[in-house]
């Protein structure tokens, strides 16, 4: 039997490799699809491989001492990362999150051993996000020593996806088109500037959701977890995106459903999001084009969201039919998108220089 010393450290080798799956019919036709990559696969999910890379750097830089406390926001999925990482590490984790947490993903964090931080009201400007970002600032001046990893603005979290581009270049050969769902901004970042430096021609697609502010759309109530921003992450590379679409929680529902249904593969709301985007990337692209779109997690920790008939009933989700196409418009700024939108034109919104 492998000491506590000798398996700590295992446990991250859990990590990476993930497969993918060809995406086809009734998604797209003609015999068109896209490569899925299944980033659910994970322990915990995508955000795994950015959460071990981030501690691993902050010890490296003795920015996160020996026991130090970690704390970070989060609306899951980086929060098992970082669970698995304080575990892999030996550290201890706080977690601040707010009412929207799935009670599942709330309950694992428990079990893992992590101290989850709920925040009651959001932030009058920034939302749910402000709060929780607000909270952690005051849990790291109550904890001399601690460490935020802080996912919206760590290089580190950009650097840690280039393993997937190396993965998806030994699985696929070439890479031509990339959807990505954007929240943070780190996987499309990171992914996508490795790719380009194989195949500088690479097209980058963004997937947003309606009512978030990262593309230069008024902030709104989010239903969608995971992908979208009340705030302007520094990570988010604009000059890497050829355009960017918005989708709803409704249309996002749907094709997780049928995902499911057609490929036993499914996920959580940027899943479906990403899958309704590429399916039609692979609809009106040439057919020699090879498309990858990453799946960040899976189903299971949706069961009382996207997968549940009462939830998605009260929420209007449900009997919707994805258009078969996006609405276009040549400006985030023109009109307040409530469905499925597609621009060309990607911007920076806060002006920022990067």
């Amino acid at each position: 039997m492998l000491s506590p010393v000798l398996a700590r450290p295992a446990t991250a080798g859990a990590v990476g490799n993930t497969p993918v799956l060809w995406i086809d019919a009734p998604h797209s036709a003609d015999g068109r699809g896209f490569w899925a990559k299944l980033e659910g696969h994970n322990p915990g999910g995508m955000k795994d491989r950015p959460a071990l890379h981030m501690v691993a750097r902050a010890r490296e830089r003795g920015e996160l001492k020996p026991g130090g406390l970690i704390v970070e926001s989060t609306s899951g999925t980086l929060g098992l990362g970082l669970a698995l990482a304080g575990i892999v590490y030996g550290h201890p984790v706080a977690l601040v999150t707010d009412p929207g947490m799935e009670p599942i993903v709330y309950r694992l964090l428990r079990a893992y051993g992590a101290r989850v931080d709920l925040v009651t009201e959001p932030h009058p400007v920034g939302g749910w996000q402000e709060a929780r970002r607000q909270r952690v600032a005051e849990l790291i001046a109550e904890n001399p020593g601690s460490f935020c990893p802080d996912q919206y603005h760590n290089p580190d979290n950009v650097a840690a996806y280039r393993p997937v581009a190396t993965e998806l270049i030994a699985q696929l050969g070439r890479v031509d088109v990339l959807v990505c769902s954007v929240g943070t901004g780190g996987h499309s970042a990171g992914v996508s500037r490795a790719l380009r430096e194989f195949f500088p021609d690479l097209k980058l697609v963004g997937v947003d959701t309606v009512g978030s502010t990262i593309f230069g759309q008024p902030a709104r109530p989010r239903l969608m977890r995971g992908l979208g921003s009340s705030i302007y992450p520094r990570n988010v590379d604009y000059p890497a995106f050829d355009e960017v679409h918005w989708v709803s929680p409704a249309e996002s529902v749907a094709t997780c459903r049928r995902l499911a249904t057609s490929h036993y593969a499914s996920g959580g709301w940027s899943v479906g999001a990403v899958a309704l985007v590429a399916g039609w990337v692979a609809r009106t692209s040439p057919a020699h084009l090879r498309i990858a779109a990453i799946f960040p997690d899976g189903p299971q920790r949706y069961f009382d969201t996207v997968y549940n008939d009462q939830y998605c009933a009260e929420h209007g989700l449900l009997d919707v039919e994805p258009p078969g196409e996006p609405d276009t418009i040549a400006h985030p700024g023109e009109t307040e998108v409530e469905r499925w939108t597609r621009c060309t034109t990607v911007f920076d919104p806060a002006g920022v220089t990067r």
